[in-house]
């Protein structure tokens, strides 16, 4: 039986690299699936994500960092589908910059969205699993997207290292505070991921120095990471709350 059979999930920043690969696996686990971004254009190219899932899913274009639309997104998908099961909040950006040269608007953007974002994300989302009867023991499960860039120093990016930080911070205390109303919150820390997107991510001696850190002898993928999510999200994992899953190659074990 498929792991998310009749679960109701949202992903934000769905469109590309690791929320493209979190909610293609939640679909092709049987769950029905929100998109959101603030596009359906996949930054590296290719078929939007709701062309590859089809009529499990639908799209709204949301910016984790406006309150309303974060609302409007969890509300259009309990009416569309029930209830909310699952709520992935993934969406990101960087700025990449170190201290020094990041500029006071490049800060409060990134925290913006990856930040406040994630807040919104998670209130919504308790909000409307509190009103829902438990399924396999949990009324709801929120799995946040970390980094081990917010366990360890950000390379040239002061910004968001501490905002994933901080999105390993809130999933501790979310987990705690509504443990007893049966919701579950967890994080998931990715070592270094190729997905393709250009800019930063792709810079040569970023990627040299992962492969150089990194145990395994490949990078991460986009699906090693929605292989994660796809298990924090079922019901085999009622009993862990309040975890940081880092999926990294052994990175942080070397």
């Amino acid at each position: 039986m498929a792991l998310l059979a009749g679960k109701v999930a949202i992903v934000t920043g769905a469109s590309s690299g690791i929320g493209r690969a979190i909610a293609t696996s939640f679909a092709a686990e049987g769950a029905r699936v929100a998109l959101a971004d603030i596009t359906e254009e996949p930054l590296e190219g290719g078929a939007p994500t709701r062309d590859l899932i089809g009529a499990a899913c639908v799209f709204q274009r949301t910016d984790v960092a406006v309150w309303d639309d974060v609302d409007a997104l969890v509300a259009r998908t309990v009416e569309r589908f029930g209830r909310l099961d699952i709520m992935v909040n993934n969406a990101a950006i960087f700025s990449g910059t170190a201290l020094l040269d990041t500029t006071e608007d490049q800060w409060e953007r990134v925290m913006a969205v990856n930040m406040t974002g994630m807040f919104h994300g998670c209130k919504r989302a308790v909000a409307q699993m509190r009103t829902q009867a438990p399924v396999a023991e949990a009324r709801g499960r929120i799995i946040n997207l970390g980094s081990q860039q917010g366990i360890v120093t950000s390379p040239r990016d002061t910004a968001y290292g501490v905002s994933k930080a901080g999105a390993i911070y809130i999933t501790r205390q979310i987990a705690v505070d509504y443990a007893k109303e049966l919701i579950v919150c967890n994080s998931i820390s990715p070592g270094k991921v190729v997905t393709g997107k250009p800019g930063l991510p792709m810079d040569p001696a970023l990627l040299e120095n992962a492969r150089r850190r990194t145990p395994w002898p490949r990078l991460g993928r986009p699906e090693d990471i929605a292989n994660a999510a796809v298990f924090l999200a079922s019901d085999r994992a009622t009993f862990i709350t309040g975890a940081n899953l880092v999926v990294d190659g052994g990175w942080l074990a070397g």
